[in-house]
């Protein structure tokens, strides 16, 4: 079973490992990915701040500087620990045990604005990209969408889908076969913003209980969630889940 997972615009610094572009999954796009991360470089070695502030989506120039590096320098740090958004503290990897941490690096797949698609023990440096920005003249949503179908599809043929993304992500990648979201209710209005919450309170319950197929995970009792509906249409399948308190 695997699992699609947006990632955050938010990062933690540092790292202990090389970054090494070719030794992240799917080698075949390392040609795409060089091709951006030149030109995201050439942007960052420009000291257009303006240019730069646009394709961070940050104003303070005490943030942007922090993300001004030469990116293949930089000290990598596995994807699932660097990204530090809502999903990710819910998430909580650093708190799981080892045999839940090996879970999430080998089913995990997320999403990333620079470098396509990465498995969440991939080492990556810290960058920065705002959600649907270009990088120069590139609108690297349709550079990824031609490059990602072929290897994604074939490494995901024979597996159940969790797609826990953000809706942008479609314009990256849309699963070929028969995969499953998730919506979130409470007081039976959908959650926006805190969805992210719970996304990564599945996810954690899910590495923790080894699930191997979405049947499994439909069966898996998590606390604060009852499952109200599930939903079929054409190849995608929702959980409805009704939030509550104990």
């Amino acid at each position: 079973m695997k699992f699609l997972l947006a990632p955050s615009e938010t990062k933690i610094s540092g790292g202990e490992f090389v970054f090494e572009l070719d030794k992240l999954i799917f080698k075949e796009l390392t040609p795409v990915r060089e091709k951006l991360i030149n030109e995201y470089q050439t942007l960052l070695n420009s000291n257009d701040m303006q240019s730069i502030s646009k394709m961070f989506g940050l104003k303070k120039e005490q943030d942007i500087k922090k993300y001004i590096n030469v990116l293949k320098k930089e000290p990598a740090l596995k994807a699932i620990e660097r990204y530090t958004g809502v999903a990710f503290d819910y998430l909580n990897y650093s708190g799981l045990n080892l045999s839940a941490q090996e879970y999430i690096d080998k089913n995990v797949l997320i999403f990333s604005n620079l470098f396509g698609v990465l498995k969440a023990s991939d080492k990556i440096p810290l960058y920065r990209l705002k959600q649907g920005e270009d990088i120069a003249s590139l609108n690297v949503a349709k550079v990824y969408k031609e490059a990602l179908k072929k290897p994604l599809d074939e490494y995901l043929e024979n597996e159940d889908i969790l797609d826990i993304r953000a809706g942008f992500y479609d314009k990256f990648y849309k699963p070929a076969k028969n995969y499953t979201t998730l919506k979130f209710l409470k007081n039976g209005k959908v959650v926006s913003h805190w969805a992210k919450a719970y996304r990564g309170m599945v996810l954690r319950e899910a590495a923790i209980n080894q699930v191997k197929t979405i049947n499994q995970f439909i069966a898996l009792n998590i606390k604060g969630l009852e499952i109200l509906e599930i939903r079929k249409s054409k190849s995608r399948q929702e959980i409805i889940y009704e939030i509550f308190k104990d």
